[in-house]
């Protein structure tokens, strides 16, 4: 491999958004040898395609972001620019600039959505000196379908993309910073100081969340009776009663001789599911696999750059012909875990048509396995690719049969029901199988003589909805139109950086409520659902070209002026009210366990001296009980370890999570040290 840029001919410059994707379209179109690079740790490739010269380059992700064009703590701040992010980004960025030297032409292989096209864009303009390039759109990274895409290359980049994608970058930084700067100040403003921030998105979405929240504990609870026979497992059919009711209809039925009045049979056809988009591949991952949807996200990322599935973020439900339906199951018959599957799903069909939904996305399909058998793929990520398939699988095949039984019973006038519900015929089953209910039920004729021996009368309350799990939220801001496809999982993990919510079951935290409550009576502009959503309209008026960006922002920041405006006047209160929320919350969120000492409780602690957390009594200095933490900040989590003493999570840069049990003396830790030692 070469480790300096070489002096390049005249060439076409082929720029794509991340390393993989760089090596899997040069390994697609080379015609011949591919000569790989690399200077200061970033590789490229140069190639020969129909006697042309070709260099393959790559960014990693975004390599400018918006910025201010002069840095100020103050608001509102609307001069704003475009520049080099200065992360991993400007050894990248050089590479970019000396390839783009001696090109004649540019070609943009970014992922073909809104993202990507903001980072084609700004690599042209900016590092490429520019105004515009052909276009590679591609749904796979597959041999095929990248050299399809070159082949059939569009002649400009596609701008409707391109400036909806810019628009929203400006307006997410001009809301999220002038927002954050406002909520820091006003904290600022009574001595204290705390990182809060609120966005365009994050305002409306963690507003839901907490009007959930406050719902379930102004929540009372109301007792109900109900009455169940329990040999034919039977229930009344008037679901709730009183105690009274209840007891009297039990001690008239009880010894009674009663008769089987119906017996109703169904049969139900239930359709085949839609292929997977990504909010419903978030759903299904959480509800099977147990994954979160940002780490849903991170799977499907990878399995697409392997060229193992289709780009997952997508809206739609569609699975056009042309992604070749049979060409895509031959590959996966080649598997062994899906043979039998694909022999049984195309036995006898001569036509294959998959089932599909509603919602559709100009960029890309659903989300789709390309054949392609995966390698080097974790346990998780094998996972989700095994859902994928079995859901493509799945759109293909038949409707499944249920039968549903019902017997009414008729006792002394009193109807009870007792249901049953199974699985006659599997259909679709086969290939996906969801979470259903299976119940026989008692099998009973009609006009039948029944007696009652025994009669219970069960005492239940009323329960609150349910709090949202992160991908029951997900499903919610998507069906709400806030955010996007790919922002919602991200906006869930920020809400959780910012301790507004916490746990799995989310509950919003002491802040997150305040937050709300206090926006909401000073600024309720900021968590307005309608004004987030007339954005998100405006901005897919942009990429349909149908509305200009000036347009937009120029509004946007007339609704900021005000927000801000009303803030200022107000900040003092409002800042009072959100530190001590602050307080409330962190001291909550960081109390571990009862101390020892039976006066205190254990809480996480930090020194500003040696810059370490550690874990202290909160009844210091009369009680001197103290845990060392290791190096990286410190969580509590609600877990105790099997010798009695709590976990903490301890959060490292570059690494994973460590489960940390603060006793010096538990043997779990003492062996995990031990065995780290000797893999050192």
């Amino acid at each position: 491999m070469s480790k300096a840029i070489p002096r390049l001919m005249s060439h076409t410059l082929i720029i794509t958004e991340k390393p993989q994707a760089a090596l899997k379209i040069a390994s697609a179109l080379a015609e011949g040898k591919i000569e790989s690079h690399e200077e200061n740790k970033v590789p490229y490739y140069t190639i020969k395609r129909n006697k042309s010269a070709l260099v393959v380059c790559c960014a990693i992700g975004h390599l400018y972001t918006v910025t201010e064009k002069e840095k100020k703590w103050s608001y509102p701040a609307f001069d704003l620019k475009w520049g080099e992010t200065q992360k991993e980004t400007n050894r990248f960025l050089g590479v970019i600039k000396k390839l783009a030297t001696n090109a004649d032409s540019f070609i943009v292989a970014c992922d073909y959505d809104i993202e990507g096209e903001v980072i084609g864009l700004n690599v042209l303009r900016f590092a490429c000196n520019q105004k515009d390039a052909r276009r590679m759109k591609f749904s796979t990274l597959t041999q095929e379908e990248l050299i399809e895409s070159y082949e059939h290359v569009l002649p400009t980049i596609d701008w409707g993309q391109a400036n909806a994608g810019e628009a929203r970058h400006f307006l997410d930084y001009l809301w999220g910073i002038n927002l954050s700067r406002a909520l820091i100040n006003a904290i600022r403003s009574t001595g204290r100081f705390q990182i809060l921030s609120i966005g365009r998105v994050q305002g409306p979405a963690l507003k839901i969340i907490v009007d959930r929240e406050k719902l379930i504990r102004a929540f009372v609870p109301e007792k109900f009776w109900q009455i169940e026979l329990p040999e034919f497992v039977a229930w009344h059919k008037q679901e709730r009663f009183d105690k009274e009711s209840a007891e009297r209809i039990a001690k008239k039925i009880k010894n009674k001789v009663g008769i089987v009045k119906n017996v109703i049979k169904k049969i139900l056809d239930v359709e085949p599911p839609a292929p997977f988009d990504l909010t419903s591949l978030q759903l299904e991952a959480y509800k099977h696999l147990g994954l979160s949807p940002k780490q849903t996200m991170v799977l499907a990322q990878a399995l697409y750059i392997g060229s193992y599935i289709s780009y997952p973020r997508t809206s739609s439900q569609k699975l056009p012909a042309s992604i070749g339906y049979n060409k895509i199951l031959d590959k996966l018959s080649k598997n062994k875990k899906y043979t039998l599957l694909i022999k049984d799903l195309i036995e006898g069909k001569r036509d294959l048509k998959p089932h599909e939904g509603k919602k559709s996305d100009p960029a890309h399909p659903a989300v789709y396995p390309t054949g392609e058998t995966p390698k080097d793929i974790d346990k998780k990520g094998l996972q989700l690719y095994d859902l994928i398939v079995r859901r493509f699988l799945a759109t293909f095949s038949v409707d499944a049969k249920r039968e549903s039984i019902t017997n009414e019973l008729d006792i002394c006038g009193e109807l009870f029901v007792n249901n049953g519900i199974k699985t006659i015929f599997d259909g679709w089953f086969k290939f996906y199988r969801p979470k259903l209910e299976e119940r026989e039920a008692i099998k009973l004729v009609a006009g039948q003589k029944i007696k009652v021996k025994d009669v219970k009368v069960h005492e239940k309350e009323t329960k609150p909805e349910r709090r949202f799990t992160q991908a029951s939220i997900v499903k919610e801001l998507d069906k709400k139109n806030l955010g996007t496809k790919s922002t919602r999982a991200d906006i869930i993990e920020n809400l959780y950086k910012r301790f507004y919510v916490k746990d799995t079951s989310i509950e919003a935290t002491e802040l997150g409520i305040k937050t709300i409550e206090t926006l909401n009576k000073y600024c309720p502009l900021i968590l307005d659902e309608k004004l987030t959503r007339h954005f998100e309209l405006d901005m897919e008026k942009i990429r349909k070209k149908k509305k200009k960006v000036e347009t937009v922002l120029a509004e946007a920041k007339k609704v900021l002026e005000k927000m801000l405006t009303d803030f200022k006047k107000n900040e003092k209160d409002i800042g009072e009210e959100l530190a001590k929320a602050n307080l409330q919350t962190m001291d909550i969120m960081n109390t571990l366990s009862a101390c020892s000492c039976k006066k205190g409780n254990l809480k996480i602690k930090y020194s500003r001296k040696t810059k370490r957390y550690f874990v202290a009594c909160s009844n210091y200095p009369e009680c001197r009980v103290i845990y060392s933490l290791p190096p990286g900040s410190a969580k509590a989590i609600g877990q105790t370890c099997k010798c009695g003493f709590p976990i903490v999570l301890v959060l490292r840069a570059g690494k994973r999570p460590w489960r940390f049990c603060i006793n010096p003396e538990c043997p779990d830790r003492i062996k995990y040290l031990n065995a780290k030692k000797e893999r050192a």
